[in-house]
């Protein structure tokens, strides 16, 4: 028999990933709790020639029950 294969553990950054939005440097720049990735966005984006994407923003994160229980109490 093949041996079993291990859980991988993700970090709740990875769980909350699609429910965070993808900020700009400028967003990082102006925001007033400059989080550690931001900051390394904003030092990488500050190299001329440098191209981003953005980065989640884990101040906008929201919860995936939120969303499920809005609509479940909305039922008759």
């Amino acid at each position: 028999m093949a041996p079993k294969k291990k859980k991988v553990i993700s970090s709740s950054f990875d769980n909350m990933k699609h429910y965070m939005k993808s900020v700009t440097s400028d967003t990082c720049i102006q925001c007033t709790q400059q989080c550690q990735r931001g900051l390394a966005y904003i030092e990488k984006m500050s190299k001329p020639g440098a191209i981003g994407y953005g980065v989640s923003c884990i101040l906008t994160r929201g919860t995936p029950t939120q969303d499920t229980k809005s609509k479940a109490g909305k039922r008759k």
